[in-house]
């Protein structure tokens, strides 16, 4: 007899907020908002979520990104930053793991800092 388990789908998290000049943010978009900025005010950290979002292919494993000039543990530790904000995703594959900028992030922020129409 084997037990199945069914894990839940989890929904990816994704900044959503409207341009910053069409109206206030509320208190949730701006935490989640500040959240994201935060991640990406560290130079490691914006350096790191620049490499993965310009790699070719738009996914890029970890032992192609982390010459950046810290340790390999602070590498571990920036990239688990950046995917807690919901800026990146992972996927282990055998002893590396991938690591993807997913497209409505990028559009996100891009609407983000955009005037309104």
């Amino acid at each position: 007899m084997s037990s199945i388990r069914s894990l839940p789908v989890l929904e990816p998290v994704v900044p959503c907020c409207p341009p910053l000049t069409e109206r206030p943010l509320s208190a949730e978009e701006a935490e989640r908002t500040a959240k994201m900025f935060k991640a990406l005010g560290d130079p490691v950290r914006l350096r790191l979520f620049s490499a993965v979002a310009s790699h070719e292919g738009g996914e890029a494993c970890v032992c192609d990104i982390s010459d950046v000039g810290v340790s390999q543990p602070t590498v571990s530790h920036h990239l688990k930053k950046l995917r807690e904000a919901g800026l990146l995703t992972s996927e282990r594959r055998g002893t590396w793991v991938y690591y993807r900028v997913e497209p409505s992030v990028l559009a996100a922020m891009g609407q983000l800092l955009s005037a309104a129409a």
